[in-house]
């Protein structure tokens, strides 16, 4: 078993997952712990007081699928959406990319980055899926079931099924995500004549709860506010570790 801390201003709490979780032998073993991850997920509001919401997002050089990450945390202040200073990590992770299992290289580096934050983040709004996903184990699911920490899918592509119905046009509009007769999220407009993103439920967080949250951190762009905010750390962190390796002699 892999022990995962939390830490936040009332002390230290631990608990305990499956190594598979997160350093799974193999594919049929990591398809395995999805669906174990899968079947953890709360889809209802389990939230609790929100101080701080943060933004989760990787980057990672051009095709190396087999190279570092870089990971970041970009909390915001609840209310308001202030932004806190955000939190880096480059891993090297435990296994190559291979579609639909992106939580196996991503989730590790995240942990590590939110078990080392002096308090971790009350919801976190993640670049990627959560229960849309052929095995509803996206990377807001796969994380947010390890840390125990609410959590929102926010993907800028669909992964799995298609959009039912009519999109509006006007910010704040939606429409269904269906995957084999199963409603998994829903297409969101966040500006007039952009493209849409799909959101979904991580973790502890109700579909209707995640639309709110997204759209309550709608700043009139594409993507909610902590969320760029992580992908800008990221890219940031990714940045100065290739700039370290120029500058080796």
């Amino acid at each position: 078993m892999i022990q995962i801390i939390a830490r936040d201003v009332d002390g230290m709490m631990a608990h305990s997952i499956p190594d598979d979780w997160l350093k799974p032998a193999d594919l049929k073993a990591a398809t395995a712990a999805q669906r174990a991850i899968a079947d953890a997920v709360e889809h209802e509001d389990r939230i609790g007081p929100v101080a701080t919401v943060a933004g989760v997002d990787t980057s990672m050089k051009w095709r190396d699928t087999r190279g570092p990450i870089h990971a970041a945390v970009a909390p915001v202040a609840w209310p308001g959406g202030a932004a806190l200073p955000p939190a880096s990590l480059t891993m090297v992770p435990p296994i190559p990319y291979v579609p639909g299992y992106l939580g196996f290289r991503e989730v590790p580096a995240l942990v590590t980055l939110l078990d080392a934050m002096p308090r971790r983040p009350d919801l976190l709004l993640v670049d990627g899926h959560g229960i849309a996903h052929p095995r509803r184990c996206g990377i807001a699911a796969h994380l947010g079931v390890v840390a125990d920490i609410p959590a929102i899918g926010c993907a800028k592509s669909l992964l799995c099924g298609r959009i039912e119905g009519e999109l509006g046009p006007a910010p704040g509009d939606i429409a269904p995500l269906v995957d084999r007769g199963e409603q998994v999220g829903v297409a969101l407009r966040m500006r007039a004549r952009a493209n849409p993103i799909y959101v979904s439920t991580g973790h502890r967080v109700s579909l209707a709860s995640a639309i709110e949250w997204v759209m309550k951190l709608n700043d009139g762009r594409r993507l909610p506010l902590p969320v760029r905010l992580a992908h800008d750390a990221a890219n940031a962190a990714r940045r100065a570790a290739e700039d370290n390796i120029e500058r080796r002699p």
